[in-house]
């Protein structure tokens, strides 16, 4: 099972950190996603880390302003989004998959509840 939190209320410009514990013994060997989803739209991704923890993907959004990096020792993820915009809110899910370098929701089989970033402006 996965668990996100960090969510909140911040103003445009200010940074989060988020985090998704994942239970269970198998969270190293799955690559991680954060995927958005806006009020009133789909699911988009945001970012991927492998299971190694040593290759990322980003979406155009967040390249340059999000990373994503990992701690298999505490089966833990933790997405830093830094210079926030009001494009950035909605409830951002975690999710695993056995299938690597995938950026595609429908390849993530373990989700999370979510939790909401909400960026003013």
């Amino acid at each position: 099972q996965l668990q996100a939190s960090g969510g909140g209320l911040v103003q445009a410009g200010e940074s989060l950190r988020l985090s998704c514990a994942a239970s269970g013994g198998t969270f190293r060997n799955l690559d991680a996603g954060w995927f958005r989803q806006a009020p009133g739209k789909e699911r988009v991704f945001v970012a991927r880390v492998s299971r190694s923890g040593n290759r990322t993907s980003y979406a155009v959004s967040a390249k340059g302003r999000f990373t994503i990096p990992r701690d298999n020792a505490k089966s833990t993820v933790y997405p830093q989004m830094n210079k926030l915009e009001p494009d950035d809110t909605g409830v951002y899910h975690c999710a695993a998959s056995w299938r690597s370098g995938s950026n595609y929701p429908e390849d993530f089989g373990s989700w999370g509840p979510g939790t909401l970033v909400t960026v003013s402006s």
